[in-house]
């Protein structure tokens, strides 16, 4: 594929400086990019990079100066990158039907243009809507519902009585209704409680690789509209998330934890059971979450509190030593004058 610069700031916007019809033939990261690439930059600590890379046009936000490149200047270079990327994108095919393999038990309703891959097996009354691709060796179980478009990866497990919506992506080795972790103590031993709920996916959800979802004990366990969850997160039973929250890898979210909208959970947070994150609260990595947090709030450390108190506290562990050092000499000091004394 090939594209002038005048035709790519048609799809994106921005304002073009130098040669609009620079002929682009490819995509690449800025210290990689070559003639005929088109790159971003959006990070000031790749700026060695501006002046060296051999693209042949940049992306760039207003307050960028040029690097004698043609630029598209543009608020999010990034946003504006990745839409010309699409561009480039080989989308792969899927051939449509049933592969002969595949194993669909009774009752099952497909929609238009379904494409269920080698050795898939779809329980009985499971439907699956238009459009939608189930890659091999996954498995669904009964009374599921997969919505429009959905594309489900290899070795994906989607337990009974799970719903997806539209456009929902789950990636390899993800378990979506596994039983919570319900278990009572009794007579020195402990007896599961049996976990009858469901599990909701909303639209445009994407899920990555082996991520845990737990059915509710009772009711739902909700991930809400827009979200996106990395690669190795665990969602424990009737945990409800909100809509367009970010949830970075090896984040653990016990029972009940009620979650906003356009909430940003970095790596391997954790949050107890039973708690309330409000809409567009923030927590740090390698926090872990004792108390409810408040709409708005970022939020870091062990326990979790106020960013900025955080960063008052670890800067005064940092000076302990020092500290320890001249309490240690004015104890001397002290000891000298009361023996004088």
């Amino acid at each position: 594929m090939r594209k002038t610069l005048k035709e790519l700031t048609a799809i994106v916007g921005g304002e073009i400086v130098g040669d609009p019809l620079v002929l682009i033939k490819g995509v690449a990261p800025l210290e990689e990019a070559k003639e005929g690439d088109i790159t971003f930059f959006a990070n000031s600590k790749l700026s060695q990079f501006l002046h060296k890379t051999r693209a042949s046009a940049v992306i760039v936000d207003s307050k960028t100066p040029g690097n004698g490149k043609p630029l598209i200047r543009i608020d999010n270079p990034y946003a504006a990158f990745s839409k010309i990327m699409e561009l480039w994108v080989q989308n792969k095919t899927y051939c449509l039907g049933i592969h002969p393999t595949a194993v669909l038990g009774e009752n099952v309703k497909l929609g238009e243009n379904v494409s269920i891959g080698a050795y898939a097996v779809i329980d009985d009354r499971v439907e699956i809507g238009d459009g939608t691709i189930i890659r091999p060796h996954t498995c669904i179980g009964e009374n599921s519902k997969i919505g429009k478009n959905c594309h489900i990866f290899p070795q994906v497990t989607i337990a009974e009585k799970v719903e997806l919506a539209d456009n929902v992506v789950i990636h390899s080795g993800t378990v979506i209704g596994s039983d919570g972790f319900g278990f009572i103590g009794e007579n020195g031993t402990y007896r599961k409680i049996p976990q009858i709920g469901k599990v909701i996916i909303g639209n445009n959800v994407q899920i990555g690789a082996n991520v845990a979802i737990d059915r509710a004990t009772f009711g739902k366990t909700w991930i809400k509209d827009g979200t996106k969850i990395d690669n190795l997160v665990q969602i424990a039973h009737n945990v409800e998330i909100g809509k367009n929250c970010i949830i970075v890898g090896q984040v653990g979210i016990c029972g009940s934890v009620k979650i906003g909208d356009g909430v940003i959970l970095a790596g391997q947070v954790g949050i107890v059971d039973h708690l309330s994150i409000g809409d567009g609260a923030k927590v740090a990595a390698k926090s872990v979450v004792t108390k409810s947090v408040a709409a708005g709030k970022f939020v870091s450390g062990y326990p979790a509190r106020d960013h900025n108190e955080e960063r008052r506290i670890k800067a005064s562990v940092a000076r302990l030593p020092s500290l320890y050092k001249k309490v240690k000499e004015l104890s001397k000091k002290l000891e000298k004058y009361e023996r004088k004394s």
